[in-house]
């Protein structure tokens, strides 16, 4: 079985680092990338005019956001698939690396300073719930 590392994305420029990062790790390790947005509820909204209508939900826009970063990072040395996951992005990676026996969880380090340092962030809970090691990216600057 190929080890894998998982990464979150959001469709941020900072989450788009991250993912940069984790895609580079994976490589040099010839580990599988896993790319994972969260989405919190199953609502779907529906717009239209007259008889065209379109549906949107959140669940098909996360999964679209990881597609397309998933699509952006596949290389001929790096093996990408992706994922939506309902629950808080936390719960969403944690699920994905117990899934598939991540070697490593890769997050960024966006909203690490000040009161989301106190009150937690994303980055915080995943390393202290993680079964696996993980890699804060710093992609607060280009």
């Amino acid at each position: 079985m190929t080890e894998a590392i998982v990464v979150g994305v959001d469709g941020s420029e900072t989450a788009r680092r991250a993912a940069e990062s984790a895609a580079a790790m994976a490589t040099a390790l010839g580990a599988k990338l896993h790319v994972v947005t969260a989405f919190s509820n199953d609502r779907a909204q529906v717009l239209g005019i007259a008889n065209d209508q379109m549906a949107f939900s959140e669940e098909r826009n996360a999964e679209k956001v990881a597609r397309e970063v998933a699509v952006a990072l596949r290389s001929g040395q790096l093996e990408v698939d992706h994922s939506a996951v309902r629950g808080t992005p936390a719960q969403a990676l944690i699920q994905q690396a117990e899934k598939h026996s991540a070697l490593m969880i890769v997050v960024g380090s966006r909203r690490m300073r000040g009161l989301g340092r106190v009150l937690g962030s994303v980055a915080n809970n995943v390393a202290h719930n993680a079964p696996c090691d993980v890699y804060i990216a710093k992609t607060d600057q280009p």
